[in-house]
């Protein structure tokens, strides 16, 4: 703990983050005791800043939740009315028949929405029956009691300079106790990865795997607009480079989600996963449909790939890990939030069972369980395999083995048992003299951005004063090794243009740390071989400020 005197306020249950899982959690918990002491911090400038999603919601979270959602004006306004799947070529494309599909690849009954606005929605819900929202509160400190439990965090630090000591208008923040901590923070939480490996949560478990999710938000031509409408890629431009695909859809008033994943397990360093977006979008059916359109918004976050096999253990003294904290994005589906509000309603009624046995800062076991034995375990279970097959076996041989496993666990059974993940993401990293380079062609600025011109497009911004929030272990090792010999992936793989090797006559090379255009997505901490970056959450408020993402 630091030695700076704070203020602490005391509460029953402490959440940090203000996406589905930890407002789920928030609500449910005022729902089951209205007398329940909640506080939510969020560091986005506002509920919804930071939230970038697929945005295809399955409302199953949100009817075990808020029942009567729709009378209460819940922004699901979009169900899906078609669903399309095709592999894509250089040149053409080839549609992929929806009758093989296992049930659970069916959107009818799912909704196109903004998560952003949803969770916006979601947090006036859960002030109206009391609970305190803090937008703009960064948590920058986990604190401790006695016994080694999680009693609390810091929130609202402000003002140190950018070598970290105080300045002038220093603001120490606050101590905020709960009897329970909920770490709700996304994928890669920095107070998620502390817990996780302080209490060694992720003994016996697989690692966690990652993708990278790129995403516009288009206004296109009324006449090609298809409102309702779910189009799913694979193939070209990635071919065997690396996994991935896009997502294509159709909401309201002419707007198109276009979105691209790639899988972080990509092992030619050369990759630049940015280009692959910007290149995918001049495929003749992509383009034809933002052909005279305009692009509006961009973001990008890691996403959670892992699946049932990689969560880690969830609970801790005095802690539970929400969402996709966790890692709850059932991969083949791209949908996550569903999971994430289960999971928030889960550790709920554990946390509010305990208090009323007068318990606090123990583990939360019942939270585990049902979280591993109920629906979320239960929609993880069945697609457990499309990932490490689609990572061991290349695109082909993951649709036919890892459709046909989908359809044995939709019986009840699995001839492939569980299969593991080996190697991190990190680690699947390659030495560049393995590669051959990659040439991307140049953006058009029509249907194609360079990185910087995208990122002013994500309304992402950062107090240059303050200490950068992107940090290195080693200021050495970008030049000294990553550059030799993986030819230097910081520079292709964040998606914002963080980091660059600069190069002047007569110089040694530098690495630059731009951190002033990070969008939050942290595939730096993910994907450096050396692991060398780490990413930690800087002062409240800044960011990316997503407005319908």
């Amino acid at each position: 703990m630091s030695e700076i005197e704070r203020e602490a306020m005391e509460y029953d249950v402490v959440i940090v983050g203000a996406g589905p899982a930890g407002l789920s959690a928030a609500i449910r918990l005022k729902q089951l005791d209205a007398e329940c002491n909640v506080v939510v911090l969020e560091k986005g400038s506002e509920v919804g800043a930071h939230i970038l999603s697929g945005a295809v919601l399955d409302p199953v979270g949100l009817d075990a939740l808020i029942p009567d959602w729709k009378e209460k004006g819940a922004p699901l306004n979009v169900p899906v009315v078609e669903d399309n799947f095709y592999m894509l070529g250089e040149a053409g494309h080839l549609r992929i028949p929806n009758a093989p599909m296992p049930p659970l690849m069916n959107n009818h009954g799912n909704y196109i929405v903004s998560m952003g606005n949803v969770c916006r929605w979601m947090a006036e819900q859960a002030e109206e029956l009391g609970v305190e929202i803090f937008p703009g509160m960064s948590c920058s400190e986990l604190i401790y009691g006695e016994n080694g439990e999680v009693k609390g965090v810091v929130a609202g630090e402000f003002g140190k300079n950018a070598d970290g000591s105080q300045g002038d208008g220093y603001e120490p923040g606050m101590e905020l106790h709960g009897k329970y901590v909920f770490l709700s923070e996304g994928v890669r939480g920095s107070l998620s990865k502390q817990v996780i490996d302080k209490y060694d949560l992720s003994a016996g478990h697989e690692p966690q795997k990652f993708g990278l999710g790129m995403k516009e938000i288009w206004e296109i031509d009324p006449a090609k607009h298809k409102e309702g409408s779910v189009t799913h890629t694979m193939g070209w431009p990635l071919g065997g480079n690396a996994g991935g695909g896009s997502f294509i859809y159709h909401l309201e008033n002419n707007q198109v989600y276009v979105g691209f994943v790639v899988h972080l397990n990509y092992r030619n360093p050369h990759l630049f996963p940015y280009m692959e977006f910007q290149r995918f979008k001049h495929h003749p059916m992509v383009a034809n449909l933002l052909e005279g359109g305009k692009r509006v918004a961009y973001g990008a976050r890691a996403i959670s790939e892992g699946g049932f096999q990689s969560m880690p253990k969830m609970v801790a003294p005095g802690v539970a890990l929400l969402g996709c904290s966790v890692g709850m994005v059932n991969v083949p589906r791209i949908k996550g939030n569903h999971n994430a509000m289960l999971s928030g309603i889960a550790a709920a009624e554990a946390a509010i069972e305990a208090i009323a046995a007068a318990r606090g800062g123990d583990e939360l076991t019942a939270y585990e369980t049902e979280v591993r034995s109920g629906k979320i375990g239960q929609d993880l279970r069945k697609v457990r395999n499309v990932k490490p097959l689609w990572s061991k076996y290349g695109l082909t041989a993951s649709l036919v083995m890892g459709g046909f496993d989908m359809w044995t666990n939709t019986l009840g059974f699995s001839i492939l048992g569980t299969l593991g993940h080996g190697k991190s993401d990190a680690e699947a990293t390659e030495e560049a003299a393995k590669h051959q380079p990659i040439e991307y062609p140049k953006p058009d600025g029509k249907l194609s951005f360079d990185r910087l011109t995208n990122v002013a497009f994500s309304f992402t911004n950062h107090e240059e004063s303050q200490p950068a929030h992107l940090t290195l272990k080693d200021a050495e090792v970008p030049v000294q090794s990553n550059l030799p010999k993986y030819a230097g992936p910081s520079a292709r793989y964040c998606p914002a243009g963080v980091y660059e090797f600069v190069e002047e006559e007569g110089k040694d090379t530098r690495f630059v740390i731009n951190f002033q255009n990070c969008v939050h997505c942290k595939t730096c901490d993910i994907k450096d071989p050396a692991q060398n970056i780490v990413w930690t959450t800087p002062q409240g408020g800044d960011g990316p400020n997503y407005p319908n993402m």
